[in-house]
């Protein structure tokens, strides 16, 4: 730890709010996103998995444990869960034999549309919890402070993979969906991914 420029008592203070906050938070989070999932039969790592692999185009076990914040084995197992299930499949790179990748399979791809789209038949309270600082300031929270903290503890190259998927989430909204704006932008998008994994 660098030189304290700090009291105990602001420290602890600190690490404390920021606990009991994102408990809070994490649990209105899990109830929005279990009863959303639940009529789909996936549990909370599978669909985060499943919604990785989808952004990132062919991430690997690694990519999708660093990004989904979990163990490289629960990453691992929950694939294959999906694998079996038809929703992942597996592959090796000929330029990149060591690591082994997944994408998301068509009736993958059908699930997590259907999901998408039936967002609203379900209850988000972190979406209602947040209507009145958008009906105010216009816009939702973008928790810049919380993004910084994030990108101190977890490296620069997370918070750009956290960009991209969310880029690509936004491109996936066009209503140009299948024109040939949008094959460029994901060749460009892949193209940023693999330089970002040979750093």
């Amino acid at each position: 730890m660098t030189e304290q420029k700090f009291s105990q008592k602001e420290a602890m203070i600190y690490s404390q709010r920021v606990a009991q906050m994102s408990k809070a938070l994490w649990k209105a989070v899990e109830k929005d996103w279990q009863q959303w999932i639940k009529p789909y039969d996936l549990n909370i790592n599978e669909h985060h998995i499943l919604w990785i692999a989808y952004h990132l185009q062919g991430a690997t076990i690694s990519d999708i444990a660093k990004f989904g914040v979990m163990h490289v084995s629960t990453a691992f197992n929950f694939s294959k869960k999906l694998e079996e299930r038809g929703y992942l499949q597996f592959f090796k790179k000929d330029d990149d034999r060591r690591n082994t990748y997944v994408s998301v399979t068509e009736e993958g791809e059908e699930l997590l549309t259907g999901m998408n789209e039936r967002y609203y038949d379900s209850d988000h309270g972190i979406l209602d919890g947040s209507l009145p600082i958008k009906n105010i300031y216009g816009k939702f929270p973008e928790f810049l402070e919380v993004m910084s903290v994030i990108r101190n503890i977890y490296g620069e190259d997370f918070m750009e993979i956290f960009e991209l998927g969310f880029k690509r989430i936004d491109n996936s909204f066009d209503d140009n969906l299948f024109s040939l704006d949008r094959l460029a932008r994901e060749e460009k998008e892949t193209a940023e991914l693999q330089a970002i994994e040979e750093k």
